[in-house]
């Protein structure tokens, strides 16, 4: 099963796409949403001042867009650390845990 992705996440798809100008249909299917999805998320970026829509029928990125994206790549990249921290704690923990186990089912015998 796979992953979800967050709000953020998602709203960071989108802005990938539309960084270059992108329709509707190329947004939904590149950042891989329904059409009801797409149409909930584009409403919310446009009111939040992230996309504009073009005479073109095209969707654009901001400047302010741009800036969440960019944002956005960092608190990704400090997330992605925090979790392998987190799973090099957990692992170290589970380490000691056997450590306990294996010790004290060892010296059960010895007593």
């Amino acid at each position: 099963m796979g992953k979800y992705r967050s709000k953020l996440q998602i709203i960071a798809d989108i802005l990938l796409v539309a960084s270059n100008g992108a329709k509707k249909t190329q947004i939904m299917y590149q950042a891989n949403l329904s059409y009801t999805l797409l149409s909930r998320y584009l409403t919310e970026v446009i009111k939040a001042g992230l996309v504009s829509f073009t005479s073109e029928d095209c969707y654009r990125l901001t400047d302010k867009g741009r800036e969440f994206l960019d944002r956005f790549g960092e608190y990704s990249k400090r997330c992605k650390h925090l979790e392998e921290c987190l799973n090099g704690v957990n692992n170290e923990k589970m380490v000691l845990e056997q450590m306990i186990s294996s010790d004290s089912s060892s010296r059960s015998g010895e007593q």
